[in-house]
């Protein structure tokens, strides 16, 4: 793998098949690692693990093997091999080389040198796809509502309302059927400017605010792309939407749907933890 320095892939366009030769195989604690040039399946981000790794199959001479995950792994400037939390850098650290790795069980894989396609699983990919976008614009949605319990002037999202998503997220998480995001409401974000005086109580109104602006996107069917600089894994890729007020833009390593009226339904279920220092929002999308 000298000559390689990033996996190029081409799930950012859509694409769920593909065509490569094997350049490694790793010995992985849980089954092999298959390394190609070049993949359509979405590993799994070991700096942001929000969207899992697609599943699926490569096919070598007659022969179909079960991909069970996909993983970044890297290699440093001494060699030595890491894959997800073991990485002990930052993705598109220069001094490493990045890999999408896909997980066979088991020690049976194609040799290196083998040609092989690559298939993903394109209901799976569908529905995280969904559940991606649909947690971008509850994330758009939430910010809007939020908006007039800031204080102070705070760093703005695309469509000019306080970014709450930013500023206050701990964590998102993409799964199957839904998206759930949970938000720090600590002394940093007060001291921000943000005030959850009253929260709980507004939980109702705010859910039908965030909900029925989704449903208003919906209905507008705007077209959504991700926008990449080039085909390498390490490319910093953005989440473009064109809504009506204006054509939204949010940095995203993820799979996505091409166009809003994919989704027959969006809804946002808001709720607070007991001391009112966690809000936890689960997005759950319809596909039409």
């Amino acid at each position: 793998m000298a000559d390689l320095t990033t996996t190029h892939v081409t799930f950012p366009a859509g694409a769920t098949t593909g065509t490569a030769t094997v350049l490694a195989v790793r010995p992985l604690p849980a089954g092999t690692g298959v390394i190609v040039g070049s993949t359509p399946f979405h590993p799994l981000d070991h700096s942001w693990p929000d969207q899992p790794g697609d599943t699926g199959a490569l096919a070598a001479d007659g022969v179909e093997y079960a991909v069970t995950d996909c993983l970044t792994g890297g290699v440093g400037p001494d060699g030595e091999f890491a894959v997800g939390t073991d990485i002990p850098v930052r993705r598109g650290d220069e001094s490493w080389q990045w890999l999408a790795v896909h997980v066979l069980d088991g020690t049976e894989a194609p040799a290196p040198g083998t040609t092989i396609e690559l298939r993903v699983d394109e209901a799976r990919r569908a529905a995280l796809s969904a559940a991606h976008t649909g947690c971008h614009l509850m994330a758009l949605a939430l910010n809007e509502a939020l908006a007039d319990r800031w204080r102070k002037e705070a760093r703005t999202d695309g469509l000019d309302h306080p970014d709450f998503d930013s500023l206050a997220m701990d964590t998102s998480r993409i799964g199957l059927d839904a998206s759930t995001d949970r938000y720090r409401l600590g002394k940093s974000l007060r001291k921000k400017g943000f005030d959850p005086e009253g929260l709980r109580e507004a939980l109702p109104e705010l859910t039908a605010k965030i909900n029925a602006r989704l449903a208003e996107w919906l209905g507008q069917d705007a077209p959504v792309r991700i926008d990449t600089p080039g085909p390498e894994l390490t490319a910093r890729r953005q989440w473009v939407c064109e809504l009506p007020e204006r054509t939204i833009e949010i940095a995203c390593g993820g799979t996505h749907l091409h166009r809003l009226g994919e989704l027959a339904a969006l809804t946002a279920e808001l709720t607070l933890s007991e001391d009112g220092t966690e809000l936890v929002v689960v997005t759950t999308p319809k596909r039409g």
